[in-house]
């Protein structure tokens, strides 16, 4: 009988796990199985075999999800040399370029900044900046997040501001952020390419992630111990099953999971891996005014954090918006400080 529960299980996920993202980072997840007719659907199902499914199944279950922290971290991440394509008008105390590495074999495009002067010994700290959704076809390498990055190169940091796959001239396909491991795997092979360049000293390095990029930065995380630490800014954080259900949800309707479904969802989340942190640091920054990611988010996943055993420093910024726009210098010399403390 398990044997059979383990095969129909299988053939459920072969279906499940594409997931188009049609709006700004919405996660409309379809579910590995189909939710069961209940009278209550928060209330645990009877009578399926999936729903007396174990844990060990269903943790097998998720392993085999290419999202997953498990398959992420069954992957290699070798990166490439930095390719430079197009060298831009300087920065105030850095220089610009536009450069690729590979990933998968796709060219991906990406922002460099370096400092001028002598590094310190060993090579600059770098940090893998993770840009947060835009529709990918109107996405440009050297449009959008110009004062962010700006702050870390001015401050002596390497920073990578990775195009991810399918976003302007990067190669690959753009299937979203959540449902598809693609752009996960073009942060950790941005974070390999930097490691590889002389410039920059490999045990130095850390990720700035906005919106979806705070999740693809929290991942990446989990997944790579030897990246040192972290700051969120209006993270799409909260873990799968609240996202599935909270998360934009179309007017008039109500999203349900049944209990299977939900624990599932939890365990696909990197929201249960925080213990694998073992201590670094996290920063993570919010507005209580966010229209498009909720501050609650951020409050959830400090409290996992800390229930974790891990240690966190979140700022609330009152009635400021999505892109911290009322409070975006105050946010950004604290996120400058805190690389500065902890690479």
């Amino acid at each position: 009988m398990r044997r059979l529960i383990n095969l129909t299980l299988l053939a459920l996920l072969a279906g499940a796990g594409y997931v188009a993202v049609t709006q700004p980072d919405a996660l409309p997840l379809r579910l590995p199985w189909p939710q069961p007719e209940t009278a209550d659907p928060a209330q645990p199902a009877t009578g399926g075999p999936l729903q007396n499914l174990g844990d060990t199944a269903l943790k097998a279950a998720v392993a085999r999800n290419p999202v997953s922290i498990q398959a992420l971290k069954a992957r290699e991440y070798p990166g490439s040399a930095l390719t430079v394509r197009q060298t831009l008008a300087p920065g105030g105390n850095y220089t610009r370029q536009v450069v690729s590495y590979q990933s998968e074999g796709l060219r991906i495009n990406a922002l460099l900044t370096v400092p001028r002067g002598t590094p310190p010994q060993g090579g600059w700290p770098a940090i893998v900046f993770n840009h947060g959704y835009i529709p990918p076809a109107e996405y440009r390498t050297t449009e959008r997040y110009v004062a962010y990055q700006d702050a870390f190169a001015r401050a002596g940091f390497v920073t990578l501001k990775s195009d991810y796959r399918g976003h302007g001239s990067s190669e690959g396909q753009a299937l979203g952020g959540y449902d598809d491991p693609g752009y996960t795997v073009d942060v950790l092979n941005a974070a390999a390419s930097l490691r590889r360049d002389p410039r920059v000293n490999p045990d130095r390095l850390g990720l700035w992630g906005h919106s979806m990029g705070g999740q693809l930065s929290l991942k990446a995380m989990i997944v790579d111990p030897r990246l040192k630490a972290a700051s969120l800014w209006a993270g799409v954080i909260a873990s799968y099953d609240v996202l599935a259900t909270d998360w934009n949800p179309p007017p008039g309707e109500k999203r349900t999971l049944d209990a299977v479904n939900r624990r599932y969802l939890r365990l696909l989340s990197p929201n249960a891996y925080l213990r694998e942190l073992n201590g670094r640091p996290i920063q993570l920054h919010h507005g209580t005014n966010d229209q498009d990611v909720p501050y609650a988010f951020q409050k959830n996943l400090a409290d996992d954090l800390r229930n974790a055993g891990q240690g966190v420093d979140a700022y609330r910024y009152d009635g400021d918006n999505h892109n911290l726009s009322g409070n975006l210098r105050t946010a950004l010399n604290r996120s400058v400080q805190f690389f500065r403390e902890n690479l």
